[in-house]
């Protein structure tokens, strides 16, 4: 791997400071999509290796929690500005383990340093509280402290940010974390420690744990009673396994889990700025994220309209290699991930489902498949009910507003939606009326730092990001101060 800067390549997991190899002295490969070479060897470290890092986390813990925040937000700060500054290195690993096209992966460099930068500031504002006595011998107070040390678990699809969204507001804080990244993408967060390690964090506040052995690593996380808190994105099957282990300990936890994404086009809408909607929407990561759209309702008066001119615009979409700069779309994750959209789209086919572009395998070969818009889908195929984690868009009819809202409400899942529409009333009813924790209205960009991400729901439990991201990682304290 070529990079500006080489030692950010690391193998080895990062634990109490130091770059360290299994027990076992095992490893396993993290495999590029796109052309199937080793991008690296990486330690494949157990159960035994994670309590040692837990083990760090709860001495460093002591001292990270009194470092003023101030000082905390400075060293967060730092490494913010480290992000930046090797982007274009972070960008190509991230490319090259699990397939998003450079510029994609440059952008969420962005995103994943924004969070850490916010967070920066927001440790600072952690009030508390004097509430007025009731008794004149007594001071009654509000702190607000850090959990203690966390655990977060990342997805493979955002290697940078989503482990940037749960660290930063827990590092600022004041809790020490474990890291287990998942084992399809895990240098980028060897990296990103790497950079952290730089930025001044001290050894044992932020510890990665790579392992391709994530249910006992997951359980030991859960159950581990020095682990206060746990936060998780992934699978809502996963989730719900965690939240039981987590249960023996009453830890607290953040689950960001499945979605189901639907995006409504009325007929009021402007239907050329839904297109383009829909495709940064769907389309991102060659639809491999828990926000995509998943489930598209046009209502019928500009269905046929919006079905061409979307199949005419997503058929100029480059598909390739992530590093090619002219990449829009790259490979699936892996092999599993490919044979799930192709059976997705086979049985709705089967099932009466029209293919308007794409429908098969890439001529790339690998985990590439072509850009696909399919139409007459209907409620009862399983594509309706199943996130496809692929570039695939399937396209529902409505009638009338109070259906589009049922069919969108339609599924266990809520953590984002989309809508286009015009007429004013029609966009507060139909924002208050779906049942999701996210609403993107004439937009199909939701993300950013500042503000709460989580889902109704099947899709989670809890916030990241904006000013409530924090509080995630906070305990509330009363004090009630007498004999005065």
């Amino acid at each position: 791997m070529s990079l500006n800067d080489p030692s950010l390549l690391k193998a080895q997991a990062f634990v109490a400071g130091e770059w360290v190899d299994a027990d076992s002295g095992e490893t396993f490969d993290v495999v590029n999509p796109a052309d199937g070479t080793v991008v690296a060897s990486v330690v494949d470290l157990d159960v035994s290796d994670t309590r040692r890092a837990i083990a760090a986390a709860e001495v460093a813990q002591r001292a990270w929690r009194a470092i003023p925040a101030g000082a905390r937000g400075a060293i967060l700060r730092r490494w913010y500005d480290l992000m930046l500054e090797h982007k274009e290195d972070l960008a190509r690993i991230m490319t090259l383990e699990m397939g998003k096209p450079i510029n994609e992966s440059r952008g969420e460099i962005d995103y994943a340093a924004s969070y850490i930068d916010w967070f920066a500031e927001e440790g600072k504002r952690t009030y508390g509280d004097i509430i007025p006595t009731t008794d004149p011998g007594k001071r009654l107070m509000v702190l607000r402290q850090p959990v203690g040390v966390i655990a977060a678990i990342a997805p493979w699809n955002f290697p940078q940010a989503m482990i940037a969204r749960k660290v930063a507001p827990a590092l600022a804080a004041g809790c020490a974390a474990i890291v287990k990244p998942a084992s399809a993408s895990p240098i980028s967060a060897l990296a990103a420690a790497e950079l952290a390690r730089r930025a001044g964090v001290p050894a044992g506040v932020l510890n990665v744990v790579s392992s391709t052995r994530s249910r006992a690593v997951g359980e030991e996380l859960t159950t581990n009673p020095v682990v206060r808190k746990v936060s998780f994105t992934g699978s809502t099957e996963v989730g719900k396994q965690l939240m039981r282990q987590a249960a023996g300990t009453m830890k607290n936890v953040s689950m960001e889990l499945g979605g189901n994404a639907p995006f409504l086009v009325f007929d009021d809408a402007d239907i050329d700025s839904a297109i383009e909607g829909l495709i940064a929407s769907k389309y991102r990561n060659a639809g491999q994220t828990c926000i995509c759209a998943n489930r598209v309702y046009v209502q019928d008066g500009v269905y046929d309209e919006f079905a061409k001119k979307l199949a005419d615009a997503v058929a100029t979409l480059h598909v390739g290699p992530g590093l090619d700069e002219a990449t829009e779309i790259g490979p699936l994750v892996n092999q599993e991930a490919l044979e799930k959209v192709e059976s997705l789209v086979e049985e709705a086919r089967n099932e009466g489902a029209a293919v308007l572009t794409g429908g098969k395998r890439h001529r790339l070969g690998r985990t590439f498949y072509e850009v696909t818009v399919l139409t007459g889908v209907t409620q009862q195929m399983r594509i309706a009910s199943e996130e496809i984690f692929g570039p695939v868009a399937p396209l529902f009819r409505f009638s009338t507003e109070e259906e589009a809202i049922s069919l969108a409400n339609d599924t266990p899942f809520g953590l984002a939606s989309y809508f286009y529409a015009g007429d004013l009333g029609r966009i507060w009813r139909v924002s208050e009326g779906l049942d999701y924790g996210m609403v993107g209205v004439n937009t199909g960009s939701l993300s950013t730092a500042v503000a709460p991400f989580g889902g109704f729901k099947e899709s989670g439990i809890g916030r990241e990001g904006g000013r409530r991201g924090i509080d995630e990682y906070l305990e509330t304290k009363y004090v009630a101060l007498g004999g005065l």
